[in-house]
């Protein structure tokens, strides 16, 4: 069957490959699996028709026959178990690997996210000066605690897996404050992961995207 995902019809993050649609795009060309990509406009998020797959109104949705699924870590979870090259066969390992994925959405990523907000939305906000440093101080003492963890490691825990998909994903937003550069063995993680040739494949998709949005609307 066919597998369908959907995208930003023009994303905000301008094909920097932050949007979570790359990172289901990323997990597809790791198995090797074809997809479609049906675009969405932001007026249509919140539209009957794509609330019935997403009830939050927000991209990436997955579809597979009959199957529906939303949020990125089901998603690449799916995927991962459906099709060998994402998940170790080991039980263990495997376990482990999707301990990784929890890990990254639920433990690593909202401090990033937070800087996020911080910076873009609440840049104007009389308060902003004194909530800052807080911020940045959360997520730099989450990175100290991966940063050991990692090592000097190529991967998580053996070989590139779901987990280091997830992981790498999410790390990759923190490009935009420079803030990984203050750990080297994550910014060289990042880097091993953004030369994947499977990576690299999924961000030229959504790096299309952004550019056919930019010429239809010059």
């Amino acid at each position: 069957m066919t597998v369908t995902i959907t995208a930003f019809e023009r994303s905000p993050d301008r094909g920097r490959g932050l949007s979570r649609d790359t990172r289901v795009r990323w997990a597809l060309e790791e198995v090797g699996q074809p997809y479609e990509v049906r675009l969405v406009s932001f007026e249509a998020l919140k539209e009957p028709a794509h609330l019935a797959l997403h009830p939050f109104g927000q991209i990436p949705t997955y579809e597979e026959g009959d199957l529906a699924l939303f949020e990125t870590g089901s998603i690449v979870l799916h995927i991962a178990e459906r099709h060998a090259g994402l998940l170790p066969k080991e039980a263990n390992a495997r376990a482990r690997a999707i301990t990784w994925m929890f890990a990254a959405v639920n433990t690593v990523e909202p401090p990033i996210l937070d800087l996020a907000i911080a910076r873009i939305q609440e840049g104007d906000k009389p308060w902003r000066a004194e909530r800052m440093p807080l911020v940045e101080q959360r997520l730099r003492e989450r990175l100290g605690q991966l940063s050991p963890r990692l090592g000097e490691a190529e991967w998580l825990d053996g070989a590139f897996s779901a987990g280091d998909l997830m992981m790498i994903s999410v790390l990759l937003r923190l490009k935009p404050s420079g803030i990984h550069e203050e750990f080297p063995n994550i910014s060289a993680y990042l880097a091993r992961g953004e030369a994947r040739p499977a990576y690299q494949r999924a961000f030229a998709a959504q790096r299309a995207v952004f550019e056919a949005s930019q010429s239809a609307g010059s």
